[in-house]
């Protein structure tokens, strides 16, 4: 997985779930079954990702691979890591795996809130009780954002983790292409 796109693939991928369902007319459908439909998708995708290999990019076309025994893959051809190599490329995967659950995460909550603002705005208009509405969106709004924050918090760490690796793993080496930049422009 390109680290550098998995976050808005996951942010824009995930809420595109609740519009699965074709069966139902849009009124139909209730925040259960859209809540449901979200969290079926963000279940798949993190099985997907504990039990898959985990896809890293050079930005050119060879495929490199992590599985979750901790093997490097390059273009299917296995790389022998020692020991301590392996640990270092298991405790990326799983940095990897963090990254991924926190940008579901806030996905979830993303798709919640468009929910919710959907709905007051469908009661505001049917009650005349239009006061308030948006001052309740945007206080559920600042709470994402506040996780999206802590999701950036996560990248230094990914970033010294890939560093050392690395380091410690020749043939890594290409696939480490994350910078301070990545950093700074977190939540940007």
């Amino acid at each position: 997985m390109n680290t550098r796109l998995l976050l808005p693939a996951l942010l824009l991928c995930l809420p595109l779930a609740a519009c699965g369902n074709r069966d139902k007319p849009a009124a139909e459908l209730d925040t259960a079954s859209i809540g449901q439909k979200v969290q079926e998708a963000t279940d798949k995708a993190r099985k997907e990702i504990a039990q898959g290999n985990i896809s890293v990019s050079d930005g050119n076309s060879i495929k490199a691979e992590i599985t979750p025994q901790g093997d490097f893959l390059v273009n299917g051809e296995k790389i022998p890591l020692d020991a301590s190599q392996r640990a270092l490329m298991l405790d990326y995967r799983k940095q990897v795996e963090a990254l991924a659950g926190a940008g579901m995460d806030i996905g979830v909550a993303g798709a919640g809130l468009g929910v919710k603002a959907a709905s007051e705005a469908l009661k505001g208009i049917f009650s005349g009780d239009t006061q308030g509405i948006e001052e309740r969106v945007n206080a559920e709004a600042a709470k994402i954002e506040a996780e999206a924050k802590k999701l950036c918090g996560l990248l230094p760490g990914m970033m010294a983790r890939q560093q050392a690796l690395a380091a410690a793993v020749p043939a890594f080496k290409p696939y480490a292409t994350m910078d301070q930049s990545d950093i700074n422009d977190c939540g940007k």
